[in-house]
């Protein structure tokens, strides 16, 4: 195939999936999050059904936007895709060196950013397979990750930051709970606070936003997860008294 006519396949490929892209009036977004590169991505995963249709943004953050989609059976999912021209990647190589997982680091912001994707697939694999609420992790590639949507019908399930509980001191003792059973599963979440944590309808947290996720022997393990217990305990301390001690003991007892 001479250069011209793949050149063409991939303006084929680009156009494809620019159609099943709904909902995303804002150019400047569409822009900003659907390079080339990611459209390309994008197609790779529509052609293995994990993908069919995307639409409005479910979540904007400072690295990444989440998008809802459908797959192929017409399963809702989370599109989860990092922005490379505007990723933090200084601030995402603190968690990844010293990540035994993760010892080869290929230089520049585009590895790294698909490194960024890869290792919160694989913290959420190990969420999961601990019993840990988490979205399920369903696929990724370069710069996307494809996850369980969570919600219901369309709409997301919100944060905890923007939801008044009935029954905080069962969160509490739920999210303790999974801290926990990470730590027992050799991960500390990392960056763990109201922002982090979803609220179904039954008042159940979700803990989301894996990608800064480290395994214990991680140098600096142990002071993330003294940062996850005081941001957790700082939340909670608005509706009861909360002790740091007692849970930064609970969650690391043996």
């Amino acid at each position: 195939m001479g250069i011209e006519e793949k050149i063409k396949r991939l303006d084929k490929q680009i156009d494809e999936i620019r159609d099943r892209i709904k909902g995303l009036e804002d150019f400047k977004t569409f822009n900003e999050v659907f390079d080339r590169s990611t459209l390309l991505t994008l197609y790779k995963l529509l052609n293995k059904g994990y993908i069919d249709i995307m639409y409005g943004v479910i979540k904007t953050g400072k690295e990444a936007n989440v998008f809802l989609g459908l797959d192929r059976n017409g399963n809702r999912v989370a599109v989860k895709i990092y922005r490379i021209a505007t990723s933090e990647y200084k601030n995402m190589i603190k968690y990844i060196e010293g990540d035994w997982r993760f010892a080869r680091i290929r230089k520049g912001k585009r590895n790294i950013v698909f490194l960024w994707v890869q290792k919160e697939f694989k913290n959420l694999e190990t969420a999961y397979r601990c019993k840990v609420r988490v979205p399920k992790p369903i696929a990724y590639k370069n710069n996307v990750l494809v996850m369980e949507f969570l919600g219901v019908d369309d709409i997301p399930y919100p944060m905890l930051k923007f939801y008044e509980p009935e029954n905080a001191r069962k969160i509490f003792d739920r999210v303790v709970e999974y801290m926990r059973r990470l730590y027992k599963c050799n991960l500390v979440h990392g960056d763990l606070s109201e922002y982090n944590i979803l609220i179904d309808e039954n008042e159940e947290p979700i803990l989301i936003d894996f990608s800064q996720a480290v395994p214990l022997d991680h140098p600096n393990a142990m002071e993330f997860l003294e940062r996850d217990v005081r941001n957790i305990c700082r939340y909670f301390g608005e509706y009861f008294d909360v002790s740091f001690d007692d849970v930064y003991k609970y969650v690391t007892k043996k």
